[in-house]
């Protein structure tokens, strides 16, 4: 059931054979044939009208959340940035050495964390290929050779 309400009897073109025959007979099958090959084709004419609004619909919403998210990118950047001043400055008055000690202690400590993000980051490209797909390549010339034991099931 559908949620659109009934608004009368729809038109019906003139000229359609399945509607002007008489009751019980549908006509020839070339008729029958062209008015569902016409059908068929309005209806895929409409899908794609269809599907392309969908798609456009689909990428300005991708494009506005991706603007957005990288506003907050830059958003959290420059909070970072702030917060490493306020903790310059308050390594600066808390310890007897001075403001230069202290932005090397935070450069330290930014360090560390980029260190950390590069080696996880490192990790995980690592992980990174498609190894059952080289290995099923890797078959593929000697099963065509004709050579006992090449074929095998993939696991999936």
């Amino acid at each position: 059931m559908t949620d659109a309400a009934y608004t009368g009897p729809r038109h019906v073109p003139l000229g359609d054979p399945l509607l002007e025959a008489e009751p019980g007979k549908i006509g020839t099958a070339g008729a029958l044939l062209g008015a569902v090959a016409e059908d068929l084709s309005t209806l895929m004419q409409q899908e794609i009208a269809l599907a392309k609004a969908e798609a456009t619909q689909a990428a300005t919403n991708a494009g506005k959340g991706a603007g957005m998210m990288a506003g907050a990118a830059q958003g959290a950047q420059f909070a970072l940035l702030f917060a490493s001043v306020a903790l310059w400055w308050a390594l600066g008055a808390g310890l007897e050495w001075g403001l230069g000690w202290s932005a090397v202690i935070v450069a330290v400590l930014w360090a560390a964390v980029a260190g950390a993000l590069a080696m996880a980051g490192k990790t995980a490209l690592a992980r990174v290929g498609v190894p059952r797909t080289l290995e099923s390549a890797r078959e593929i010339p000697p099963a065509l050779k004709g050579e006992a034991g090449t074929l095998r099931e993939v696991p999936r």
